[in-house]
Protein backbone atom coordinates (compact mmCIF):
# COMPACT_ATOMS: atom_id res chain seq x y z
CA UNK A 1 0.00 0.00 0.00
CA UNK A 2 2.36 2.70 1.19
CA UNK A 3 6.10 2.78 1.49
CA UNK A 4 8.93 5.25 1.48
CA UNK A 5 10.83 5.00 -1.77
CA UNK A 6 14.02 6.53 -3.08
CA UNK A 7 14.47 10.27 -3.17
CA UNK A 8 12.38 10.94 -0.05
CA UNK A 9 9.09 10.09 -1.74
CA UNK A 10 6.23 8.39 0.06
CA UNK A 11 4.09 6.16 -2.14
CA UNK A 12 0.36 5.45 -2.12
CA UNK A 13 -1.94 3.55 -4.47
CA UNK A 14 -5.58 4.44 -4.98
CA UNK A 15 -8.30 2.65 -6.94
CA UNK A 16 -11.86 3.60 -7.90
CA UNK A 17 -13.99 1.67 -10.43
CA UNK A 18 -11.41 0.80 -13.09
CA UNK A 19 -9.05 3.74 -12.42
CA UNK A 20 -5.70 3.19 -10.74
CA UNK A 21 -3.59 6.05 -9.36
CA UNK A 22 0.04 5.78 -8.28
CA UNK A 23 0.80 8.71 -5.98
CA UNK A 24 4.21 9.97 -4.84
CA UNK A 25 4.48 12.75 -2.29
CA UNK A 26 7.45 14.55 -0.77
CA UNK A 27 7.79 17.61 1.44
CA UNK A 28 7.72 20.74 -0.68
CA UNK A 29 5.85 23.86 -1.70
CA UNK A 30 2.49 22.46 -2.87
CA UNK A 31 3.25 21.49 -6.48
CA UNK A 32 0.61 19.10 -7.89
CA UNK A 33 1.30 17.21 -11.14
CA UNK A 34 -1.05 14.61 -12.68
CA UNK A 35 0.21 12.64 -15.72
CA UNK A 36 2.83 15.32 -16.44
CA UNK A 37 0.17 18.05 -16.54
CA UNK A 38 -0.72 20.70 -14.01
CA UNK A 39 -3.50 19.71 -11.62
CA UNK A 40 -5.92 22.37 -12.91
CA UNK A 41 -5.40 21.28 -16.53
CA UNK A 42 -5.96 17.60 -15.83
CA UNK A 43 -9.07 18.00 -13.66
CA UNK A 44 -11.10 20.76 -15.38
CA UNK A 45 -14.07 21.02 -13.00
CA UNK A 46 -14.07 22.31 -9.44
CA UNK A 47 -15.90 19.19 -8.18
CA UNK A 48 -13.13 16.91 -9.44
CA UNK A 49 -10.44 19.18 -7.98
CA UNK A 50 -12.13 19.27 -4.58
CA UNK A 51 -12.57 15.49 -4.63
CA UNK A 52 -8.92 14.84 -5.45
CA UNK A 53 -7.49 17.44 -3.03
CA UNK A 54 -9.79 16.45 -0.16
CA UNK A 55 -7.19 14.59 1.94
CA UNK A 56 -4.70 17.46 1.69
CA UNK A 57 -7.34 19.99 2.76
CA UNK A 58 -8.54 17.79 5.65
CA UNK A 59 -5.00 17.34 6.97
CA UNK A 60 -4.22 21.06 6.40
CA UNK A 61 -1.19 20.11 4.29
CA UNK A 62 -1.96 21.63 0.86
CA UNK A 63 1.18 23.81 0.80
CA UNK A 64 3.42 21.31 2.64
CA UNK A 65 3.62 18.50 0.07
CA UNK A 66 4.57 18.16 -3.58
CA UNK A 67 2.28 15.57 -5.19
CA UNK A 68 3.09 13.59 -8.35
CA UNK A 69 0.42 11.26 -9.73
CA UNK A 70 0.28 8.72 -12.55
CA UNK A 71 -3.32 7.67 -13.17
CA UNK A 72 -4.88 5.51 -15.87
CA UNK A 73 -8.14 3.70 -16.59
CA UNK A 74 -11.71 4.73 -15.93
CA UNK A 75 -13.21 8.14 -16.49
CA UNK A 76 -12.35 11.56 -15.06
CA UNK A 77 -14.46 11.20 -11.91
CA UNK A 78 -13.19 7.69 -11.18
CA UNK A 79 -9.65 8.93 -11.63
CA UNK A 80 -10.27 11.79 -9.20
CA UNK A 81 -11.56 9.26 -6.64
CA UNK A 82 -8.49 7.07 -7.17
CA UNK A 83 -6.18 10.06 -6.69
CA UNK A 84 -8.03 10.92 -3.47
CA UNK A 85 -7.44 7.47 -1.97
CA UNK A 86 -3.82 7.39 -3.15
CA UNK A 87 -3.05 10.75 -1.56
CA UNK A 88 -4.68 9.72 1.72
CA UNK A 89 -2.65 6.49 1.85
CA UNK A 90 0.58 8.30 1.02
CA UNK A 91 -0.05 10.92 3.73
CA UNK A 92 -0.53 8.15 6.30
CA UNK A 93 2.70 6.54 5.16
CA UNK A 94 4.49 9.84 5.70
CA UNK A 95 2.84 10.80 9.00
CA UNK A 96 0.83 8.37 11.13
CA UNK A 97 -0.63 11.24 13.18
CA UNK A 98 -2.85 12.20 10.23
CA UNK A 99 -4.73 8.90 10.25
CA UNK A 100 -7.45 10.02 12.66
CA UNK A 101 -8.32 13.12 10.62
CA UNK A 102 -8.29 11.22 7.32
CA UNK A 103 -10.27 8.26 8.59
CA UNK A 104 -12.82 10.56 10.21
CA UNK A 105 -13.31 12.34 6.89
CA UNK A 106 -13.83 9.04 5.07
CA UNK A 107 -10.73 9.41 2.89
CA UNK A 108 -9.32 5.95 3.65
CA UNK A 109 -12.41 4.00 2.59
CA UNK A 110 -12.07 2.25 -0.77
CA UNK A 111 -15.32 2.58 -2.71
CA UNK A 112 -15.97 -1.03 -3.82
CA UNK A 113 -18.67 -0.30 -6.41
CA UNK A 114 -17.75 -1.67 -9.82
CA UNK A 115 -19.59 -2.12 -13.10
CA UNK A 116 -21.47 -5.42 -13.12
CA UNK A 117 -20.36 -7.86 -15.78
CA UNK A 118 -22.54 -8.85 -18.72
CA UNK A 119 -23.98 -12.36 -18.43
CA UNK A 120 -24.28 -14.79 -21.34
CA UNK A 121 -27.76 -15.19 -22.79
CA UNK A 122 -28.63 -11.61 -21.83
CA UNK A 123 -28.36 -8.24 -23.48
CA UNK A 124 -26.49 -6.63 -20.60
CA UNK A 125 -25.70 -7.15 -16.94
CA UNK A 126 -29.39 -7.44 -16.02
CA UNK A 127 -31.28 -6.50 -19.19
CA UNK A 128 -32.80 -9.49 -20.96
CA UNK A 129 -33.61 -9.93 -24.62
CA UNK A 130 -37.20 -9.06 -25.50
CA UNK A 131 -39.53 -12.02 -24.94
CA UNK A 132 -41.85 -13.03 -27.76
CA UNK A 133 -44.64 -15.47 -27.01
CA UNK A 134 -45.41 -16.12 -30.71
Amino acid sequence: MTSTGLGGFTLGTGRRKTAIARVRIKPGSGEFIVNKKKFDEYFPTIDMRNLAKGPLVASEAVEKWDVFVRVHGGGPLGQAGAVRLGIARALIGADDALEEALRGGGFLTRDPRMKERKKYGQRGARRKFQFSKR
